[in-house]
């Protein structure tokens, strides 16, 4: 049944983009300027630098300084928290991708792993503060609440969620784990997955880009929106800029575009923000693939921590702006 229902959707896809195959063209274009101009530049080197790190060894050193710390809050061991850092440092879904790196080189299990993709998988400074602070708010400031917020609502989505694990020994800090890679082996290695999983990356962007075009040039984007707005309240700009969250980041940016700087708009963007859209939901499992980590607690952490970061951000909004 389920097989019938995809095959159902598939054919009434490819129904829609025949339909409306303009408009399909022009949400294309947007959805690869924004690989071209935002997706590449900010996420290639960090797939880069993070698969090198990793494979030369740079998690066993670090997971040994933050082990205690990781043990008593977050119940994972060091080389596995160092992941956090990561990935508020690279951006969606580069913690993701650095934690399927940690369990193909066998320095975490897979049980471990999905408890930390609950959240260490987040967005980085750049779309933060970048897009969201500067491009939507014409503020950096706005972008370092935002930031904050997101930061704040990992670590506690973490401690929240730490009862799912067992009580993990500050001296347990590595498996059995590959050695150490030499830089020439390592650099070409890193290279490779990195090309992989930004191509993975940029293909899921295009497609959620189209899939809201797609819902546009039908009047159902619209016509959601409408709804919502008449049932809440709220404004309309913001609605339709909700609604395009849910699919894909990158078009919520777009849609964020003229919000006034209020606490209201700020919780919405960290909210977001913190969410990833689908969009990012279909990009860890591409950079999963390979490793048999489940992702039903990626999807929680997620929930989770758009929920925190939106509450952190309103109450920081009301106290700073």
């Amino acid at each position: 049944m389920k097989n019938k229902l995809s095959i159902l959707a598939a054919l009434s896809a490819l129904f829609c983009l025949i339909a409306a195959s303009g408009q399909v063209i022009d949400c294309c274009r947007g959805g690869l300027r924004v690989c071209a101009e935002l997706i590449l530049p900010s996420l290639f080197p960090f797939f880069v630098l993070s698969g090198l790190l990793s494979r030369l060894g740079f998690p066993a050193l670090l997971g040994r300084l933050i082990a205690p710390a990781a043990a008593r809050l977050f119940r994972v061991s060091g080389p596995g928290a160092s992941a956090l850092a990561v990935s508020l440092c690279g951006g969606y879904p580069m913690g993701a991708s650095y934690i399927a790196d940690l369990v193909r080189s066998g320095q975490i299990g897979l049980r471990e792993a999905e408890r930390l993709l609950a959240f260490c998988n987040n967005s980085g400074p750049a779309f933060a503060v970048g897009a969201l602070g500067v491009g939507v708010f014409s503020s950096a400031r706005a972008g370092l609440l935002l930031y904050a917020s997101h930061a704040l609502a990992a670590l506690l989505t973490g401690f929240l969620l730490r009862g799912r694990g067992e009580k993990t020994s500050p001296e347990l800090h590595l498996l059995e784990a590959a050695p150490p890679m030499p830089l020439s082996r390592a650099l070409p290695e890193a290279v490779r997955q990195a090309v992989l999983s930004v191509l993975s990356v940029c293909g899921f962007v295009v497609c959620f880009t189209v899939l809201t075009g797609l819902l546009e040039a039908g009047g159902l984007f619209s016509s959601a929106a409408g709804w919502l707005a008449a049932l809440t309240g709220a404004e309309l700009h913001a609605v339709r800029a909700l609604l395009s969250g849910l699919l894909e980041l990158g078009s919520a940016a777009a849609s964020m575009q003229g919000l006034a700087l209020t606490p209201g708009n700020l919780a919405l963007a960290a909210g977001v923000l913190g969410w990833g859209g689908l969009s990012v939901q279909f990009q860890t499992l591409s950079v999963l693939d390979g490793t048999d980590i489940k992702s039903t607690l990626h999807l929680a952490g997620r929930f989770l921590s758009a929920c925190l970061g939106a509450l952190l951000a309103w109450g920081l909004g009301r106290l700073f702006f």
